[in-house]
């Protein structure tokens, strides 16, 4: 599989066909826009997304759906998760048996409350389920656009498809590792876009560094309870696209996502934000995805409802840290269930 064809010119689908060309992949990356695709050909570069990254010329960029679909059987569809279904639905008369497919994307779908592989399985009817994967992890597309070293993780539904995504993408500069918990490596690649945001709110209020280790640690313990409700494997959470993806992305200048909760920390407004944003941030419809998913499943997300309200709700951050602060006394996980909680009110 060294022919692969990416599926939007965004910033990840840019970096991302850029460092697979520089390693000799047959690389073909689709356009949704003409003039997209033709500033690329003439200039070298991506005009609106990592305009300063030089696109080898070996990379064939085409605004012609037919004819990037044509020019390999390895898809990677780097589209904003809410589109997805709109662009499979685009290939799927494209889209044979020998096809293989994977999701670039990181969220979960508003109306559907579907991952990404279960939407490319539910378009993809010509598609066997076993030949549609992910590929996810903590990956800012301008550290891979510059060759730094990242190290992602390819999931599919069986040891053999996810070897196959293991070796379509591995380089000496991209570390990829392989896993068959599909679920848990999407459920981990939404949540953290989402506790993200939480933590960009923290930077942006000014709690410090204590506040977010506390998040970042308790906020695997949710994706944890939630993975596991939906039948994921409670050990991938500890990995790539798990913490790994997390702990990049609540503490990088380059996530969209905490950038975005970090200037709502500051007072602005979520339209206010989402309106100076050119690119988009998953962790803002994912928002509403994960909690839906909460409550479908009884799962206690306290954080992600703590998100949710100040997006959606009128909430402010400090009202949210008081309730995050004083619910229920629990224990910690691995502690065992006779001890007791304390009470945390004044004594008298």
């Amino acid at each position: 599989m060294s022919a692969i064809t990416l599926f939007g010119a965004g910033s990840w689908g840019t970096a991302l066909s850029a460092h697979l060309a520089s390693t000799g992949r047959d690389v073909t990356l689709w356009a949704r826009r003409a003039e997209v695709a033709e500033a690329i050909h003439r200039t070298g570069h991506n005009p609106r997304y990592l305009p300063t990254l030089p696109i080898p010329s070996s990379i064939h960029v085409t605004a012609d759906l037919d004819e990037a679909a044509a020019a390999s059987q390895l898809w990677g569809l780097a589209v904003p998760s809410q589109k997805l279904r709109a662009r499979a639905e685009s290939l799927r008369s494209a889209a044979g048996p020998d096809v293989r497919v994977v999701s670039l994307a990181k969220g979960i779908e508003n109306d559907t409350l579907m991952t990404m592989t279960q939407v490319l399985d539910d378009v993809f009817d010509a598609v066997p389920s076993s030949r549609i994967g992910t590929l996810s992890g903590p990956s800012h597309a301008e550290e891979v656009a510059e060759g730094r070293p990242t190290s992602l993780v390819a999931a599919a539904p069986t040891a053999e498809a996810a070897r196959a995504l293991q070796k379509a993408f591995m380089t000496e500069r991209l570390r990829v590792y392989a896993s068959t918990d599909v679920l848990g490596v999407e459920v981990g690649g939404a949540a953290k876009n989402v506790l993200a945001i939480a933590a960009g709110i923290g930077d942006g209020v000014g709690y410090g560094d204590n506040a977010k280790a506390a998040l970042v640690t308790r906020g695997i313990a949710e994706m944890r309870r939630l993975g596991q409700a939906m039948g994921a494997r409670p050990e991938t959470f500890s990995g790539l696209s798990g913490i790994g993806d997390l702990v990049a992305t609540c503490t990088s200048d380059h996530s969209r996502n905490r950038r975005l909760g970090e200037r709502i920390g500051r007072g602005q407004s979520l339209d206010e934000v989402l309106n100076e944003m050119e690119m988009v941030a998953e962790g803002v419809r994912t928002t509403e995805s994960l909690t839906a998913l909460a409550e479908a499943h009884d799962v206690e997300m306290p954080i992600a409802a703590a998100v949710h309200a100040v997006l959606f709700e009128g909430k402010r951050p400090g009202e949210m840290v008081k309730r995050l602060m004083t619910r229920t006394p629990k224990t910690e996980l691995g502690l065992p269930d006779a001890v007791e909680p304390v009470d945390p009110s004044p004594s008298t």
